[in-house]
């Protein structure tokens, strides 16, 4: 697995195997692109702990989670901010929905298929989604800071 993630709109079978993954177990070739992207500009920004949920698997609700963990407000802002310029310049994408930006302890990105949450440490560790969603299966993802 390589160190880097540069999804863009097109992900097909022969760039998910670059990234170290099986094309067939991919749900949505459109939402995992979301996804790692928003996990490499998280990455970028120094995020925590980066996880992504395949809760697609498990509900109906969105194909991916990911989940990152912000050591301030301030950085949380940034970590916003860069997955939202990353998503927009790469994928031509806006979120549907951004909710908790003005606080900074749990920012809530919704892409539609794909779920950003960016969260103070206390946030992530009081409300801990990876044990709430502890049946969906965690995607492995090459990041630097992991």
């Amino acid at each position: 697995m390589t160190n880097t993630l540069d999804a863009s709109p097109s992900v097909d079978a022969d760039s998910i195997r670059d990234f170290g993954y099986d094309s067939a177990s991919i749900r949505d070739k459109e939402s995992f692109a979301i996804a790692l992207t928003a996990a490499k500009a998280a990455d970028e920004r120094k995020g925590g702990d980066i996880v992504c949920l395949d809760v697609g698997a498990v509900s109906v609700i969105a194909d991916y989670f990911v989940v990152v963990t912000g050591y301030s407000t301030t950085q949380v802002k940034a970590i916003v901010g860069a997955i939202e310029e990353a998503l927009l310049e790469q994928l031509n994408l806006e979120p549907f929905r951004l909710e908790g930006l003005n606080e900074a302890t749990w920012v809530l990105m919704d892409y539609g298929d794909a779920i950003v949450h960016v969260q103070l440490e206390a946030e992530r560790e009081f409300y801990d989604l990876e044990a709430f969603w502890g049946h969906a299966p965690k995607v492995p993802l090459p990041l630097s800071v992991n």
